[in-house]
């Protein structure tokens, strides 16, 4: 792995957020879905409205404001572009028909052995472009440029026990009706303007780039990011 993607955070502190649906009971941990963008961990994100997103629907749901210590720890910071995209396609399981393939270990490198990992975060806008692009109905070039556009926020992934030991709850906060009601508001139509920017975007670069499943049977990673 290239030094440039992969770098130790000295005596950094960061604020982060993270939404839950009930509240978290007992220690932190990197216990979330294994289908999750950067695999098995415990979610932060930079910015506080993308959680609040995530959990608006939920009768319980608790906002939690985080100080995470990042020194010492073995971080990754993954740019926003292609690898980007392939990665949260390994994590997802789209990419199993590849196993052996140098692009496959290269994307499965990239996670490896860290305690942290830092991407941009796949929203729900995104996600609709995300499932576009592996289903093959859009090209590299299209998701790419779609994701430059939407400004996605970046999300932090404690994936070890180390990591999670460095995250400390600053505040928790309960959600009321009247907040979930004006978020659910929000979230759709955040979500309506992403998606109706992102097809355009598409229908730009319909003839552009490859397709996935042209990426994937190429097998070798070129080191295109289009950052």
């Amino acid at each position: 792995m290239k030094n440039s993607e992969m770098r130790t955070e000295m005596n950094k502190i960061v604020t982060l957020y993270h939404g839950s649906k009930s509240g978290i009971c007992g220690d932190i941990a990197p216990v979330s879905r294994e289908r999750c963008d950067f695999g098995k961990g415990f979610y932060m994100g930079t910015d506080r409205i993308q959680p609040l997103t995530l959990i608006c629907n939920y009768p319980n749901p608790v906002i939690y404001t985080l100080s995470v210590d990042l020194s010492g720890l073995e971080i990754p910071d993954v740019k926003i572009g292609l690898q980007w995209a392939l990665l949260v396609a390994y994590h997802r399981g789209k990419m199993a028909s590849v196993k052996h393939s140098s692009i496959y270990q290269h994307i499965a490198k990239l996670s490896k052995d860290c305690d942290m990992i830092i991407g941009y975060i796949a929203n729900d806008r995104m996600f609709v472009v995300l499932d576009r692009f592996f289903n093959g109905e859009i090209t590299d070039l299209a998701l790419i440029n779609s994701l430059s556009a939407l400004k996605l926020g970046k999300q932090y992934v404690a994936l070890t026990e180390k990591a999670c030991k460095k995250i400390k709850i600053i505040d928790a906060k309960n959600l009321s009706k009247d907040d979930l009601d004006k978020l659910k508001q929000e979230s759709e139509e955040k979500r309506s303007k992403g998606i109706a920017m992102a097809d355009e975007i598409c229908r730009r670069y319909r003839r552009d780039g490859r397709f996935f499943d042209e990426i994937l049977k190429a097998g070798e990673w070129n080191g295109k990011s289009y950052t």
